[in-house]
């Protein structure tokens, strides 16, 4: 049985809204959700927040639909970004961001967008496909896995995982990609986002070959001595 994902359940204060959501998701099947926390950078150096903590929020996770296992409650982080500077940023900012289950980043302009393909360590590049954007997008920069999220707001804006892939199926996906769409490709970017916040480096050992052993005659008189039988 396939695990579906849905990682763009929008962040609200409204406590019971965002209850109301989460429960939606798990009855529709989700097995993982992200409550994403939208950020549009201005100036320099702006300031992160750091994520709602979801274990007081949902001390206990409502059960996922024909499973046993209740949903997972991820934690996900959207910069936008309309100037080079703010990838910088994003980079430097790197102790706020860690605290995010999932980092994307939605860039305003053509260059920005090649620069967050190529460049930006993220776990997710964004684009809104109910605006029209400014640029065209070239075939390289998105041959990647492709994923789609609800971006939810209200529980009657959910659709069930099959139902999103289906609409995959108009968008040009094969009927692989749509399914992986809502799910494999989505816990490859929360895979991605593990291993983002806690490698570190790689250390590397090599066992060392034992010493060769030394001529007797370029040993020191003492040594020698006392390797000698009497």
């Amino acid at each position: 049985m396939a695990l579906f994902v849905d990682l763009n359940v929008v962040n609200t204060t409204d406590r019971k809204r965002l209850q109301s959501l989460i429960e939606t998701a798990a009855h529709l099947g989700y097995s993982t959700v992200a409550l994403n926390h939208v950020v549009e950078l201005q100036g320099k150096r702006q300031e992160i927040a750091k994520p709602t903590s979801v274990s007081e929020l949902f001390p206990s996770p409502p059960i996922v639909q024909g499973r046993s296992k209740p949903i997972k409650i991820m934690t996900r982080l959207t910069v936008i970004v309309s100037d080079a500077s703010h990838c910088n940023d994003l980079r430097s900012t790197s102790p706020h961001t860690r605290s995010y289950d999932v980092v994307a980043v939605l860039p305003k302009t053509e260059k920005l967008f090649h620069v967050a393909c190529m460049t930006l360590d993220v776990d997710l590049i964004c684009i809104n496909v109910v605006e029209k954007q400014p640029f065209h997008f070239r075939r390289p920069s998105v041959n990647g896995n492709i994923i789609m999220s609800s971006a939810a707001e209200r529980s009657l804006e959910l659709r069930g995982p099959y139902d999103i892939a289906n609409l995959g199926l108009l968008f040009g996906l094969s009927e692989g990609d749509a399914k992986a769409a809502v799910s494999t490709n989505c816990r490859a970017a929360l895979l991605h986002g593990e291993t983002r916040k806690t490698a570190l480096g790689v250390i590397y050992t090599v066992r060392k070959a034992p010493a060769v052993e030394e001529k007797d005659e370029e040993r020191p008189l003492s040594k020698r001595a006392k390797t000698k039988s009497d």
